[in-house]
């Protein structure tokens, strides 16, 4: 609505994120609500005859229109229709004439797309200044409670996080309704499911549905590497299970050079299939600049995926693995999930993902890992990043945190240790409930 009320069609907007996170029908919805008409061409799934008007008329725009609205069978009209261009990665030609369609005036233009910064789908076109970009993720757990109905606990979550105090006797109701959304993940087509049936069995038949739509996804656009590519998708949840959760590439060969696999984890990356999380050296305003791209860890970007991709089909099939989950009860280092889907909540909240580590062999002091660091909003002379701590037993320790508070302390805002318990506050600690992670 920004954009549109803002822009009057000077730029188009570009939707990018992985497949199945719901781009093309939030973006069909707001034509139908905010526009007098609009024409969605599905690049994926395109007829011979809007190919034509496509391959032959782009340079031609009255032409152009007039054979589009023919074809399409909808009538457009001047500033106050939208062309929908879908799944864009598949027609790169049409990204590039984005310039002169904006710069025409006539309509609004939106563009959707997964992939569509890989290097296969950009190149020998030029791409558009005249292009704004907006990356949607899986649902968060604020939209998920919107599905089930809930409009009340979060603005609660938020008025005892503003107020520094703690849920009291609704924990354990907030704690139970963020487990189910750890487990259902925040893939649009597993939350509906969700809310029809209340099965997670049935929610990991959807959930396998799109681990293989990705799987297909590498094998169509991974080019020369897909077998690698395949290689660390499957490998994500076992390096993520380790105490450390650094992706270790001896995991997939022993003698692997990361040099080799580099193109691999930005392809990954690029797919918004994974979230990765670098190592930085030291905490500072701009850590990309002190970031060590050899060393990270490797998310996927929804956590209920995560789960259906380190359990075997035949593990899941019955209910009591899902209870396991529910309880907290589950026989596996959970904090792998909890550390997932803080990573995948800081990402949805525009964060860049980050952490430190030092293995000093000479110092104890020295030696620690702090699991995320994240930047304040505003930034001042000092104390601008908040080391963050994930924890997911019921009894923890925190001495990488203090060590880390000692060392860096001059360079440090909040730090907070985030757990399953209600908030507190304690010896300059904050002590984070993780449903109100997205609140940071």
């Amino acid at each position: 609505m920004q954009w549109k009320n803002k822009e009057k069609g000077s730029v188009a907007l570009l939707i990018e994120g992985a497949r199945r996170v719901g781009k093309s029908w939030i973006v069909e919805e707001f034509a139908k609500n905010e526009y007098r008409s609009y024409i969605l061409v599905n690049f994926a799934h395109i007829s011979n005859a809007m190919k034509m008007v496509f391959d032959e008329y782009l340079n031609d725009l009255d032409s152009f229109f007039l054979f589009l609205q023919n074809v399409a069978g909808i009538k457009l009209y001047e500033r106050e229709s939208m062309i929908v261009f879908d799944e864009i990665q598949n027609y790169p030609l049409a990204r590039q004439a984005i310039k002169h369609l904006v710069a025409d005036g006539r309509y609004d233009y939106i563009e959707t797309g997964s992939l569509v910064s890989i290097n296969e789908n950009i190149n020998n076109i030029l791409l558009p200044s005249e292009e704004r970009t907006i990356s949607m993720y899986p649902m968060d757990f604020e939209e998920f409670l919107w599905a089930l109905d809930d409009e009340l606990t979060m603005p609660f979550v938020k008025r005892c996080f503003d107020k520094h105090l703690p849920l009291g006797p609704m924990h354990s109701k907030v704690i139970t309704l963020f487990r189910q959304y750890l487990i259902v993940g925040g893939m649009p087509q597993a939350v509906l499911k969700y809310v029809e049936t209340k099965n997670f069995q049935d929610v990991d038949v959807i959930k396998r549905d799109i681990i293989n739509l990705y799987r297909r996804s590498i094998s169509k656009y991974a080019s020369n590497y897909k077998e690698k590519v395949k290689s660390i998708f499957d490998q994500i949840p076992g390096e993520l299970q380790k105490h450390e959760k650094r992706f270790r590439l001896s995991a997939i060969e022993k003698t692997a050079r990361y040099r080799t696999y580099e193109s691999s984890f930005y392809w990954l990356q690029d797919a918004q299939i994974t979230n990765m999380c670098y190592r930085v050296t030291e905490p500072q305003v701009g850590m990309r600049l002190k970031r060590d791209e050899q060393i990270f860890k490797c998310y996927m970007l929804d956590t209920g995926l995560l789960i259906s991709h380190s359990f075997d089909e035949k593990v899941i099939q019955g209910e009591e693995l899902y209870q396991k989950l529910l309880l907290d009860k589950i026989e596996m280092n959970s904090g792998m999930l909890i550390e997932n889907v803080v990573a995948q909540m800081f990402v949805a909240s525009g964060h860049k993902l980050y952490f430190y580590s030092c293995a000093s062999r000479d110092s104890t002091d020295d030696r620690m890992e702090i699991d995320f660091l994240v930047e304040k909003p505003s930034l001042t002379n000092a104390h601008n990043i908040c080391p963050i701590e994930v924890k997911s037993g019921k009894n923890y320790t925190f001495s990488s945190l203090n060590k880390f508070i000692s060392k860096f302390g001059k360079q440090l805002a909040t730090p907070y240790i985030v757990h399953t318990k209600d908030y507190k506050e304690e010896n300059g600690i904050v002590f984070l409930p993780i449903y109100m992670v997205p609140l940071l």
